[in-house]
């Protein structure tokens, strides 16, 4: 998978989706979501290489975009794919006049491939210099190459679902042991469709009510048998790959996300494991509405958070004060900081969401 990964997580919802509270969304997927973002946000922080293992981020985010879309196309395909669209690209677009604008005054020059940063249908080009920004558009590219797919993919999975949904896993197979797709922007393109194509295609059997269906025995080893098989091969192949971190290790990516996050919707569909207390807790219930709500907005902006954070710290340490009381040389300090300024692109960017799902743009949701 390379290092395009380190810059990426996993997390960002279906983008543009409204608030739970607007459309009776489901507390608990609203909450795996926000815990995905909150997870990837610490990961670029400390690059913890456990932190898939602990919690599969991006795995999750299909997942659940694969219900949410097989839910939108209860309405003609065509209209969906406009909807998404129109949802993604104009967050995508402001975040991108910022980074493109900077790369461009610092002596980078594009040349045709400058169309990505119109449409992501492939990683658009960067400069070496802006790379920590840029790199995390792997997950758009993706997710979009999913949504454009689904009309079809949807169609396929209903002729046949408990097949498709675990001949999903066989790409990342044929990729591993077959053939290795070429390092260039195709071959990345095809790796990670195949790393989370049972995520997404899961998302299509919780949504049919495919998984509700299934023994609990059968699903509980099968998720177990992918759990131990995709750790097995990470901590297997460390040599190999230099580390187990699965954002590296795009086999064993699949493998933990597909045992995972299939535990996770099961519970779901077969449990109904439901977060409605939630709301009890007002202002953690507020949180993850405003999570869910600016989704794309933490994740385009996160990374250009923690790498603002480092110089606005350098300046603390020319006041005494902080230089004396406040812990600048810890990294849960930077991950405060992040927050901060995560929490100001929201505020001034995160309208942009309203205003591309035809909402009327607020501070905050």
């Amino acid at each position: 998978m390379g290092a395009h990964r380190k810059g990426a997580v996993r997390a960002v919802r279906a983008a543009g989706d409204a608030p739970a509270r607007d459309r009776g969304r489901d507390r608990y997927f609203d909450t795996l979501r926000a815990l995905a973002l909150v997870r990837v946000v610490a990961y670029h922080a400390f690059g913890w290489p456990w932190a898939g293992l602990v919690f599969p981020s991006m795995g999750v985010m299909f997942g659940l975009a694969g219900t949410l879309m097989a839910r939108s196309l209860q309405r003609p395909a065509p209209a969906v794919l406009r909807s998404r669209l129109r949802r993604l690209l104009p967050p995508f677009w402001c975040w991108g006049l910022f980074v493109v604008g900077a790369m461009l005054a610092r002596g980078w020059m594009p040349g045709w491939q400058i169309v990505y940063w119109v449409v992501p249908l492939g990683d658009p080009p960067g400069s070496a210099w802006g790379e920590q920004a840029w790199e995390i558009l792997w997950y758009l590219r993706t997710y979009l190459w999913f949504v454009l797919l689904s009309p079809l993919l949807l169609r396929v999975f209903r002729l046949a679902p408990v097949p498709v949904l675990l001949l999903s896993l066989a790409p990342i197979v044929a990729f591993q042991f077959l053939w290795r797709p070429p390092e260039n922007r195709f071959g990345t393109g095809l790796l990670d469709l195949a790393t989370y194509a049972f995520c997404w295609v899961l998302g299509f059997a919780h949504r049919d009510g495919v998984l509700a269906r299934l023994r609990p025995v059968a699903v509980v080893a099968l998720s177990l048998a992918a759990l131990a098989c995709g750790a097995w091969y990470a901590f297997a192949h460390r040599a190999e790959y230099g580390t187990y971190d699965l954002d590296d290790i795009p086999f064993a990516q699949a493998l933990w996300s597909a045992g995972f996050v299939t535990l996770l919707m099961y519970s779901k569909a077969r449990l109904g494991t439901d977060f409605s207390g939630l709301a009890r807790l007002r202002w953690l219930d507020r949180l993850v509405s405003v999570f869910n709500a600016r989704a794309v907005t933490v994740y385009l902006w996160h990374e250009l958070a923690l790498v603002l954070a480092v110089p606005l710290i350098d300046r603390f340490w020319d006041v005494p004060a902080f230089e004396a009381y406040l812990p600048l040389d810890s990294q849960w300090f930077l991950l405060a900081v992040g927050w901060v300024l995560i929490a100001v692109f929201v505020l001034l960017f995160g309208w942009v969401e309203d205003v591309a799902a035809r909402r009327r743009p607020r501070l905050l949701p």
